[in-house]
């Protein structure tokens, strides 16, 4: 594992990650935040020519991507071009088919063990909800303010601030063999995967920037949306109940007052 140079100067225990996320400004941020669909579709072309040949996104379905603006057509074509494994047939064998629109997005490999012996002995995770499972802790008191705000973007921050935070490593800092210096990294300050976008690697038909910051942009909204698809629902269930409590109350004090108005106290 990879030592931050000053700290191991001063005796002391390194804290990950070195440098901590920046917050990004995101459509769905907020209370009445919403995706945008044009760069979930962009963020999926990411996923399926980039990151697609080493992560999975085993919970979910390719029939959710009709949420993403796509026709049924679009999502027929998309699912039978992977190969899904089924079974067992008439004779007890397991066989691969092309996909269908109620099938989950398969592993790029047949088992963890093969995913690590794949990639320097670290098993590439799984994505499905990985803008919900990876986050920096903002510490006191940002996290109060974060209760008023709403703010559930820790996730997507991290995510692109890891994809777009590879550097060389300060003078004096061991980083393993097969490793890559990245100080946003949660775990240490290098890790197993290497530099995975860079500019113009993915060919955008919107005229979006083709660079290696719009990437992570639109790759980190799109697995915030494969983490919660339900979101806008969420917030716009949320914010009836809080309409529904704001009237719900000021009916029971009238009601209070109507009652008690003539009660000697």
């Amino acid at each position: 594992m990879a030592i931050s140079a000053q700290a191991a100067e001063e005796g002391e225990t390194p804290h990950y990650p070195l440098k901590k996320p920046a917050q990004e400004n995101w459509s769905f941020a907020g209370p009445f935040g919403t995706y945008d669909k044009g760069q979930l579709q962009r963020g999926f072309k990411v996923y399926r020519e980039v990151c697609a040949a080493c992560h999975g996104l085993s919970l979910v379905s390719f029939r959710t991507l009709e949420d993403l603006g796509y026709s049924e057509a679009q999502i027929q074509t998309i699912a039978s071009e992977y190969e899904v494994e089924d079974g067992p047939d008439e004779a007890g064998e397991m066989f691969t088919r092309p996909g269908k629109p109620s099938d989950h997005f398969p592993s790029p490999y047949a088992n963890p063990e093969q995913a690590a012996a794949s990639n320097n002995g670290a098993a590439p995770p799984d994505l499905s909800l990985i803008a919900k499972a990876r986050a920096v802790e903002r510490g006191f008191p940002t996290f109060v303010f974060d209760i008023f705000t709403q703010y559930a973007e820790a996730g997507p921050d991290y995510i692109h601030a890891l994809l777009t935070g590879y550097e060389d490593p300060p003078e004096g800092t061991e980083v393993p063999d097969g490793a890559y210096y990245n100080p946003y990294f949660l775990n240490a300050s290098a890790l197993a995967m290497p530099p995975p976008l860079a500019d113009g690697q993915v060919t955008y038909d919107d005229g979006a920037p083709e660079t290696l910051d719009q990437y992570s942009r639109d790759v980190s909204a799109f697995l915030m949306w494969a983490a919660e698809p339900h979101l806008e629902e969420r917030k716009a269930t949320g914010f009836t109940v809080m309409v529904f409590l704001v009237l719900f109350g000021g009916l029971v004090y009238l009601t209070k007052r109507k009652i008690w108005a003539e009660v000697p106290h």
